[in-house]
Formats: structure tokens, C-alpha cells, sequence
């Protein structure tokens, strides 16, 4: 009588999937995540009551640094976790500094804001914008901001500033001004003898809130305003809100783009 066949007890190994078949997986995986994420995204802008318009004016200005974000992605995933720089951490705070103008050698602001001018900075953060107002703000009689968080200015005292601070839809009154309020707010500085400086960084978040359209009207008033007010306009925007050709029609309406 012939012995019973041996079982072997050890499960049957997994098979390793073939490198493409484990390439193509990981692809569809994140290709499906990443339309999980753009969709998730356009409904909640679509569920705040946004126009195409200004949907078209998000998505595009997404998609002009999809190619930042991935690059920053990639870095994160192939870099090696970094040890937090505990000395830096334990170091008691420094005492923050005044600000002391801006520093002198090339990257100092020679641009002098001459009355009944506006001028454009194109840039990702209002930061050449602001140099250029704190160094021009004492050649006027007033100030007037329309931003998101208006800059601080030295020697500048409350009683010269109006700052119009908007924000998110909801957040008060001032913040759900339309550009044609906000306007009428700017009637009595501009207006008054000597003018005002007038500082906006916030020109994407009105094309957003409300139309492109509309903001640009906004700004070609404004720019008649400080013309014939003989005040001054300075205005920080980011180039990738906008399309090349809305962004050659915004800045047509500035007599100095830098």
C-alpha cells in the first residue's frame, strides 16, 4: 500500500505583480485621487455661490501653480523626514525690531508715487508694493488701503489712515462691500486738499468675490479718481489670478507697470 500523499502546511507564496502591472496600479491610484481632489474643490466654490466667471477665474488661477504644488509634492515625498532643529525651538524669542525703512543697495525702492499717477506691481505677495507705499506715504497728506490685512506704516498716524479691510464673504459688513462702495469710502480721502496714497493688494479677491468686469470698472474709476484728485494709486496684484489677455487689460489701465 503506497504512502499518502505529504501536504505541505505552508501557505503558497504571493506572487510578485509584474513591474508595469504595479506602475499602471500606482498611476490609476493617484490619477484617481487627484480628480477626487479637483471635483471636491470645484463643488465647494460651486456650493458658495460663485458665477462661471469667477469659477473659470478660480480654476485658472489653480492651474498656473498646479506645476509649483507638484514639484513641492515630489520633494516631500522623496526627501528624508528632517529632524526638528530643537535649539531653535528652545532659544528664547528675539525682540522683533522696528522697522527701519527699507534696506539700502539694489533691492531699496527708488519709485516716487508723483501725484495724479497709479502704478501696478505685479508680484506673487504684496511685499515690493508695500516698500514702495512705506517710502511714499510721507509725501501725501493721507493714506487710503483696500486690503486683505492692511500694512503696517510708520509715522503714519490713525487719524491720516482709512483702511478698508476686506475679507471673506460673511465675515462683517466692510467685508461684503461691493467695488462700488468701496469706492464712495474712497470719495472723502481722495478728495479732501493734498489727496490720498491709495494702496489696494486686494484687486484678485474682488474679481473672485464678484466679476472681472466689474473690478476692472473699478479700477479704471479709480484711476480717473487719483488723476483728477491729484492723488496717487499703488496697486499689488498677482499676475497668475488672471489670463494673459485680462491681464493685458488690467494693466493698460495703469500708467506705470513694474
Amino acid at each position: 500500500m503506497s504512502e499518502p500523499e505529504r501536504r505541505d502546511p505552508s501557505p503558497p507564496a504571493e506572487e510578485t505583480p509584474p513591474a508595469d502591472e504595479e506602475y499602471a496600479r500606482t498611476y490609476a491610484a493617484g490619477y484617481e485621487e487627484g480628480v477626487r481632489s479637483a471635483l471636491r474643490e470645484v463643488l465647494q466654490h460651486t456650493s458658495r455661490g460663485h458665477t462661471a466667471q469667477e469659477l473659470r477665474i478660480l480654476v485658472e488661477s489653480r492651474l498656473a501653480r498646479l506645476d509649483e504644488e507638484v514639484d513641492l509634492k515630489r520633494k516631500g515625498l522623496l526627501g528624508p523626514p528632517r529632524r526638528p532643529a530643537w535649539n531653535s525651538l528652545l532659544r528664547p524669542p528675539q525682540p522683533a525690531r522696528a522697522w527701519a525703512g527699507p534696506a539700502p543697495g539694489p533691492a531699496a525702492p527708488s519709485l516716487r508715487l508723483a501725484p495724479g499717477t497709479s502704478t501696478l506691481v505685479r508680484e506673487e505677495r504684496p511685499s515690493r508694493a508695500v516698500a514702495i507705499l512705506r517710502s511714499n506715504a510721507a509725501g501725501f497728506p493721507r493714506l487710503a488701503t483696500v486690503s486683505l490685512r492692511p500694512p503696517d506704516v510708520p509715522g503714519v498716524p490713525a487719524d491720516r489712515r482709512t483702511d478698508i479691510t476686506v475679507g471673506a464673504t460673511g465675515a462683517s459688513a466692510e467685508a461684503r462691500l461691493a467695488p462700488g462702495e468701496i469706492g464712495g469710502r474712497l470719495r472723502d480721502p481722495t478728495e479732501a486738499a493734498g489727496g490720498a496714497l491709495v494702496y489696494v493688494d486686494s484687486l484678485e479677491f474682488l474679481a473672485t468675490e464678484y466679476s472681472l468686469d466689474t473690478t476692472l470698472k473699478f479700477v479704471h474709476w479709480l484711476v480717473a479718481q487719483v488723476q483728477q484728485t491729484g492723488s496717487a494709486l499703488l496697486v499689488s496684484f498677482d499676475r497668475r489670478a488672471l489670463e494673459l489677455r485680462e491681464m493685458s487689460l488690467l494693466e493698460r489701465a495703469f500708467g506705470t507697470v513694474v
